[in-house]
């Protein structure tokens, strides 16, 4: 998972020693996960959402685990109001579904897994594993440090929080209208946060039926550096209104029926442009990259971009 030539397994262990050395106690693999993350003194957000999960005895236990951490600054690229949000005791589970989906059983080591192109999480969900030249993804998120050794396990070091993929066919999901299920998939926040922002929350929990293309909380990063702060702002509501509801179809359209479209209306008025590829459906210059989400007020399919309307 971390690189299929010596030359980078080498660079990548190289700089986690490094790393180590600089940021962790000479101790750090007498420690446990929690007490490695607290020396580090760069987890305190992780660590924080640990303690707030209920997650630390687990963490604490004999394991083994593997846990991609998180640090403060990839915590800092996630809304504040959305990390606050997450924090508080009602959300409890839905903080410990994220923070799992960052922990795999036993302790896989750089060398053990650079083979692997997924590994299943104690959330239940897998996660997507790729190497991309000297680049390591796991899910969105970059490997910057790896093989950090503690007693119970081993740490690799991200730069972005990761969500849970939707489960389509959870039971609990398809009991939920298309607000309900965006807000309990967690890979959502920013979009969620969009909806309760531009007033739209009633109207997308009404009776429908309508078709989401719902853009993750990755696909909004890739707007230039303060576009959604800036959208989020009341003075912006309108212009945020019309972005979101571009991104509505008024009516149920499963994938089957939407590969078979080359375009479609909105809710804002405007049309979309779809096309079906060999790589896959394209929406405007979004790709489709999970279908068929029911809710009972619609479907959900999840895009890769946000879509603006011209």
């Amino acid at each position: 998972m971390f690189q299929n030539t010596k030359h980078f397994l080498l660079s990548t262990i190289a700089f986690a020693a490094v790393a180590v050395c600089t940021a962790l106690p000479a101790t750090a693999q007498e420690k446990d996960i929690v007490d490695t993350a607290v020396g580090a003194g760069k987890f305190t957000k992780l660590v924080g959402a640990v303690k707030a999960a209920g997650l630390v005895e687990t963490l604490k236990s004999e394991g083994p685990f593997t846990v991609f951490a998180p640090s403060d600054d990839a915590f800092a690229k996630i809304p504040e109001e959305t990390l606050n949000s997450l924090l508080q005791p009602e959300n409890a589970e839905k903080l410990k579904s994220i923070l799992t989906y960052h922990v795999v059983s036993g302790a896989v080591m750089a060398a053990d897994a650079m083979k692997l192109t997924s590994a299943k999480t104690v959330e239940g969900s897998e996660l997507t594993i790729k190497v991309d030249g000297e680049i390591v993804m796991i899910d969105s998120a970059k490997v910057v440090a790896a093989d950090i050794k503690c007693s119970n396990g081993v740490i690799h070091i991200i730069d972005s929080v990761i969500m849970p993929k939707p489960k389509a066919d959870s039971a609990t999901q398809a009991s939920k209208d298309v607000v309900d299920t965006a807000l309990s998939a967690g890979s959502f926040n920013t979009l969620v946060a969009a909806v309760k922002a531009a007033g739209l929350v009633e109207t997308l929990k009404g009776k429908g039926p309508f078709t989401v293309l719902a853009p993750t909380d990755d696909a909004f990063k890739k707007l230039p550096e303060g576009t959604v702060e800036t959208l989020l702002k009341p003075e912006n509501k309108d212009q945020l209104v019309k972005i979101l509801t571009y991104h509505v179809i008024p009516a149920s359209a499963k994938a089957a029926d939407v590969s078979k479209m080359t375009s479609a209306p909105t809710v804002q008025g405007g049309m979309l442009t779809i096309k079906a590829t060999d790589d896959g459906v394209m929406v405007n210059k979004a790709k489709v990259v999970k279908t068929d989400i029911e809710c009972t007020n619609g479907i959900i399919h999840v895009i890769d971009s946000v879509i603006l309307p011209e």
